[in-house]
């Protein structure tokens, strides 16, 4: 069980496998006021700098579950460099449907909806795992402004402008399904910035070092065409955040 390799390869020396900085995530544990000995579940944890972080800073445990092997080894390096491992366990495997032995205070999915078919589906595989008055925490796009063309959508990795709504939209989706929006940390175009543009080099240096890889043209291609379309498109119209939900 993996990702694509390639996502494998162009974020492989991310920390963070979303549009957030570490001042972000900062951000978003503070504005949580997480309370030591918080339980968090993290469904598509990645590389677990959320989990590790906050149980270094906030001294929370808790749970990720990612299904790139590479992430997830990572994961466990970076809980042993903090320090938290005795905190922290990252499980390599499927987050789709995973419920959690234990209630949580936070289950949170941060960027990978697709894991219950989007946001309904997310939501109710992590209600499944949260105690009562516990947080809910989606990561997910939407549109600064609507995409003038589907093309434009498409260049922002949608496969369509349904795809994803206008902010206002979004929280008023969150509230049609009874959940009160009682947090949300947003991505700005510098986050937006370093999550893409550090693709790039790690894309140069893979390409350097494996020019002879079954993967190399698909890199290049990548390498290529990626610096354009994002400047044309992602940061022109695509938004994220991760909106904390409490049931009503």
């Amino acid at each position: 069980m993996d990702i694509p390799r390639i996502f494998n390869i162009t974020e492989s020396a991310h920390r963070i496998h979303n549009p957030f900085t570490p001042e972000k995530l900062a951000t978003l544990g503070a504005a949580l006021r997480l309370e030591a000995g918080t339980r968090v579940l993290d469904l598509g944890s990645g590389s677990g700098e959320m989990l590790c972080t906050w149980a270094r800073d906030y001294g929370i445990g808790g749970t990720g579950i990612d299904m790139s092997q590479l992430f997830t080894e990572q994961a466990k390096l970076r809980a042993d460099q903090l320090g938290v491992a005795d905190r922290v366990e990252f499980v390599h495997g499927d987050a789709a449907g995973y419920v959690a032995d234990q209630k949580v205070g936070v289950a949170a999915c941060v960027g990978a909806t697709w894991i219950g078919g989007g946001v309904v589906g997310t939501i109710e595989v992590l209600a499944k795992s949260l105690r009562t008055r516990g947080i809910i925490l989606i990561g997910e796009p939407y549109w600064l402004r609507l995409p003038s063309t589907e093309e434009a959508a498409r260049g922002c990795g949608a496969r369509s402008i349904s795809d994803f709504l206008l902010l206002p939209e979004l929280l008023a989706f969150f509230s049609d399904l009874d959940y009160d929006v009682v947090e949300m940390v947003l991505a700005d175009q510098d986050s937006w910035d370093r999550y893409e543009a550090a693709k790039w080099l790690t894309m140069r240096r893979w390409l350097e070092t494996n020019p002879d890889d079954d993967l190399s043209n698909d890199v290049r291609a990548e390498l290529t065409s990626a610096p354009v379309r994002y400047a044309t498109y992602t940061r022109e119209y695509l938004g994220w955040g991760v909106f904390a939900l409490m049931s009503r």
